[in-house]
C-alpha cells in the first residue's frame, strides 16, 4: 500500500476514533525510536519477558527482537497491559538455524551495534556506552545468561554498577535501567533519535486499526466506495 492511499485510509478512520485518541497515538509516535532497539535471546519466563515488553513500551523503544533457539517467547498479557500492541516484534525463531547469527547478521546490515548486556573482561558501564550509532542491546535468559555465539559476535559488552552482595540483577529489572540511561542520553544528545515521516505514517495507520471496532471492515467499505465514484 503506497503513502498515498495509507493517508487517506488514515483519515477516514480517525472518525471512527475518540480525538483524545488520536491525539494521544500522536503523541506517542513523536517520542519512539528506532536508534536503540532490544534482542532478547530465549527468554522464557513469561514474567520477564512480559516486563521487558512493558518497559519498552513506555521508554519509547519500539523494536523488539525475538530469538528462540532454545526457548519458545511467551509473554504473560496480565503484566504486558497491552504493551506488546504498540511495540514492533521481530521474530527469529526458524528451526535449525541459528537464530542468534541470523538477527545479528540482519541489524548489522542495517547499521546497528550488537551491545551485549554481561560483565566481560572489555565490559563499560551502561552509562559508558557510545551512541554514536544505532545501539541493539542483548538480554538472556536469566539462569542461563547469553550463548556463546550472542557473546562472541556482539560489538561490545555492557554492565550495571552493583555494591551489594547480589551478582546481578534480574532482566526485566536490568532492561529498565538500561534502557532509562540510554534512551535519556540518546535524546539529550542527538537530533535524529526520533522516527521519520514514512515510519510515522505507517504506525498511525497500524495504531488506528487497534484502535476501532472491525477496522478491516471500515478499509473494505472504503475501498468499495472508492471504486464506485
Amino acid at each position: 500500500m503506497d503513502n498515498a492511499l495509507k493517508s487517506e485510509l488514515i483519515q477516514y478512520l480517525r472518525q471512527f476514533a475518540t480525538e483524545d485518541r488520536w491525539q494521544r497515538i500522536n503523541d506517542v509516535i513523536d517520542n519512539r525510536t528506532r536508534y536503540l532497539s532490544v534482542i532478547l535471546e530465549d527468554i522464557y519466563q513469561p514474567h520477564n519477558a512480559s516486563a521487558v515488553l512493558r518497559s519498552c513500551d513506555c521508554f519509547g523503544i519500539q523494536d523488539v527482537h525475538i530469538v528462540e533457539n532454545k526457548n519458545e517467547f511467551s509473554p504473560n498479557q496480565g503484566i504486558t497491559i497491552g504493551a506488546d500492541k504498540w511495540i514492533s516484534l521481530h521474530s527469529y525463531n526458524q528451526p535449525d538455524k541459528n537464530n542468534t547469527e541470523h538477527c545479528y547478521r540482519q541489524l548489522k546490515e542495517e547499521g546497528y551495534q550488537i551491545i551485549a548486556t554481561t560483565p566481560h573482561e572489555n565490559d563499560v558501564t551502561i552509562d559508558e556506552v557510545s551512541l554514536d550509532q544505532k545501539t541493539a542491546l542483548v538480554f538472556g535468559a536469566e539462569l542461563t545468561g547469553l550463548s556463546d555465539d550472542a557473546l562472541e559476535h556482539a560489538d561490545g559488552y555492557a554492565k550495571i554498577p552493583m555494591v551489594g552482595f547480589s551478582e546481578s540483577f534480574n532482566i526485566s529489572v536490568s532492561a529498565a535501567l538500561c534502557l532509562y540511561d540510554l534512551s535519556t542520553r540518546l535524546r539529550k544528545n542527538r537530533d535524529d533519535w526520533g522516527l521519520d515521516p514514512s515510519e510515522k505514517l505507517d504506525l498511525q495507520f497500524d495504531w488506528l486499526k487497534k484502535s476501532v471496532r472491525a477496522p478491516e471492515k471500515l478499509i473494505n467499505r472504503y475501498m468499495s466506495e472508492e471504486k464506485d465514484e
